[in-house]
């Protein structure tokens, strides 16, 4: 048999693409044994390896990164082909993780935005902290995040900077108090630069809750039994940013967004440049790729 079947040509993109079986199995809903046992036919229907397989992924071999742009091609023509002969719309899924801080105001725009432009599309969002988002993305469980941390990983791409600032009631006086009484969640993405740079401020802190959820960092920091850390401009109507104390500056964290792979299908992409559109009025710096 000398044809090459496109639906295994499409999962060796993706591998090749995405740098290992567990994504890119996630990305085409398909199981890892599936995608597997498509690159084994593959590789023995051509009698070539294509991939070196080693505990940190795959990379693509001599014969790979060849095959890899004729694959590429007949994989773009097929949709092509498919699309412009049966001329339906768009449907399907999308898996957009955002962190908690940061969901408003441009998500909602880029939801209601989409929606219109791809009715048969739907957007799953799953409203999370960084460090999980990164988790699942990095198990092929979402298309496209957001995150917001302190560097930009490799495949990402920044979309804002924001500074970091103190949070705490509307004429909060607990700030005053040493051991300076702080709410940060466990898994919170700011939690260890926060204590660090305390630390290195020689400010002595204790920590008053020991939670994951929000709403009771909200409330305790409210009552104004504790401090916390918020982006610039994300604070509730109930809480405040503090200006004029003595507390250590917290520097700017980025906000990025990471896709599925650099050959993204057309609902993904299009999803992935409202979102920039969407941060492009609240930008501080040029967009930045690594």
């Amino acid at each position: 048999m000398r044809n090459l079947d496109i639906t295994t040509l499409r999962s060796f993109v993706a591998v090749a693409e995405l740098g290992g079986v567990t994504r890119a199995a996630g990305f085409l809903n398909l199981t890892q044994s599936a995608v597997s046992m498509q690159l084994k036919r593959l590789e023995d229907l051509l009698g070539l390896a294509l991939l070196e397989r080693s505990g940190r992924g795959v990379s693509l071999t001599a014969a790979g990164e060849q095959l890899l742009s004729y694959a590429r091609r007949m994989v773009d023509l097929n949709d092509e082909a498919f699309a412009r002969l049966t001329h339906k719309d768009y449907a399907g899924e999308i898996h957009l993780g955002v962190p908690h801080d940061i969901v408003y105001p441009v998500i909602p725009r880029v939801l209601q935005r989409f929606a219109a432009e791809m009715p048969r599309m739907r957007v799953q969002l799953n409203a999370s902290h960084t460090n999980k988002l990164k988790e699942m993305f990095d198990r092929g469980e979402l298309d496209v995040i957001l995150t917001t941390e302190g560097k930009l990983d490799r495949d990402g791409e920044t979309l804002n900077e924001i500074p970091l600032r103190w949070v705490g009631a509307p004429g909060a006086q607990v700030w005053k108090q040493r051991p300076l009484r702080i709410a940060q969640g466990r898994v919170c993405a700011f939690r260890s630069d926060l204590i660090s740079t305390l630390d290195d401020a020689n400010v002595p802190w204790t920590s008053v809750v020991d939670t994951d959820s929000d709403r009771t960092i909200e409330a305790t920091v409210s009552a104004d039994l504790a401090v916390c850390t918020m982006l610039e401009g994300t604070a509730p109507p109930q809480l405040s940013e503090l200006d004029n104390t003595d507390l250590p500056d917290l520097g700017v964290y980025l906000i990025n967004m990471y896709t599925a792979g650099k050959r993204l299908s057309e609902p993904v992409a299009r999803l992935a440049d409202m979102i920039r559109a969407g941060y492009q009025p609240l930008r501080q710096v040029e967009p930045v790729r690594a």
